[in-house]
């Protein structure tokens, strides 16, 4: 892992918990436990598919994406439909 990935990954917690919290009123300690135990944060910790490229609200569109039809790939985000 590259000294910056930390600080990145941190970045996208913080974003991403605050975003579920919002929408879905789920306390953000079990937002971050969600958002951590997901494929969408599998692939966002995964180099070499440089997903810090998206911002965090196409991070949290995969994440919904994956909630509902259970593939973050299905995200418009990644589909580009």
């Amino acid at each position: 892992m590259n000294k910056e990935m930390p600080f990145i990954l941190a970045y996208y917690n913080k974003e991403i918990t605050n975003k579920i919290n919002n929408k879905y009123g789920i306390e953000p300690l079990e937002a971050l436990r969600m958002f951590i135990s997901s494929k969408t944060y599998k692939m966002l910790s995964d180099e070499k598919l440089e997903m810090w490229e998206f911002s965090p609200i196409g991070i949290f569109d995969m994440w919904e994406s994956e909630q509902i039809t259970g593939d973050p790939r299905n995200s418009l985000y990644l589909r580009r439909d």
